[in-house]
């Protein structure tokens, strides 16, 4: 009998002890503070939790200020907080995981890459409003979440070179596509930490060389634009090894933008051949 009660109870401890780590490792999601109630419930439904398996939070819009000013236009940070964010950390080693709804100016593929700068990792996290809205503040709600989420603090430069980094690549997007935006700063990115690049002028014949490898033409201002960025990239302690593993699961899709790439490059060129040899044809015909 002692026997089997010793049993018992070692059961219940065990389930105790188990349950003190789920509590302690909850899910996080931030909301904006001017959502109506319906409204966040809204959210709450998307993620697929409620208050009881998550932590939540709100997020401001003078919070989502503090990062952004100065960095993208009142357009798109405007005067509300609406962006909201789920926050779930994973496993060492499962990377970054991305999911958008009625997210109109801000790619999963660039939240990704931001995040990675911030000094998030191994989180699945989805981003959402209840209508069309541009992102951009929603990385706030995401770094908020996640220092809620791992009792971390992120360090004050990454999150605003991650800011920073979140509205150059919403711009670069209009002006060239969003998926070689993404693209074009990952792979600036990975070889500016890779190489330990810290010089300016270093960094600007990087992303010259980088851009025309993806077949972009930059303008001078998208130049310095980029270029200041990754100076302050260079500046933080980011392991390029880490970068990789965190970014896997989105790599595959921008990793695809050089192959397209190259492939139109070498379409043009029989295109052009092919141009070539007709003028060629058509000059011995009258030449007779």
């Amino acid at each position: 009998m002692k026997r089997i009660l010793s049993v018992i109870f070692s059961f219940l401890f065990a389930m105790g002890a188990v349950s003190t780590v789920l509590a302690d490792s909850r899910d996080v999601v931030s909301l904006g503070a001017d959502l109506t109630e319906s409204q966040k419930q809204g959210m709450l439904d998307l993620f697929g939790v409620d208050e009881t398996q998550a932590e939540t939070i709100e997020v401001t819009n003078e919070e989502e200020r503090q990062y952004l000013e100065g960095l993208a236009s009142e357009e798109k940070i405007g005067n509300k907080a609406i962006s909201s964010a789920y926050v779930r950390i994973l496993e060492e080693g499962r990377g970054i995981e991305v999911e958008t709804h009625n997210i109109s100016w801000v790619t999963k593929e660039m939240y990704a890459n931001a995040m990675v700068t911030a000094g998030v990792e191994n989180a699945r996290v989805v981003v959402a409003a209840p209508f069309k809205v541009s992102g951009t503040a929603a990385l706030t709600g995401i770094m908020k979440a996640f220092e809620k989420a791992t009792g971390e603090k992120l360090t004050k430069e990454a999150k605003d070179a991650a800011s920073e980094e979140l509205v150059t690549s919403g711009e670069l997007g209009e002006e060239i596509g969003k998926d070689k935006a993404a693209a074009l700063i990952k792979k600036i990115k990975e070889r500016i930490i890779g190489e330990r690049i810290t010089d300016k002028e270093d960094i600007r014949r990087l992303i010259i060389e980088i851009a025309a490898d993806l077949d972009i033409n930059l303008s001078q201002e998208n130049l310095n634009k980029l270029a200041d960025l990754m100076e302050k990239i260079g500046k933080l302690d980011l392991d390029v090894n880490k970068l990789t593993d965190q970014l896997e699961k989105i790599s595959g899709h921008l990793d695809n933008i050089r192959r397209v790439v190259n492939e139109n490059k070498g379409l043009l060129q029989r295109i052009i051949e092919a141009i070539q040899s007709f003028f060629r044809w058509l000059a011995s015909l009258i030449r007779g």
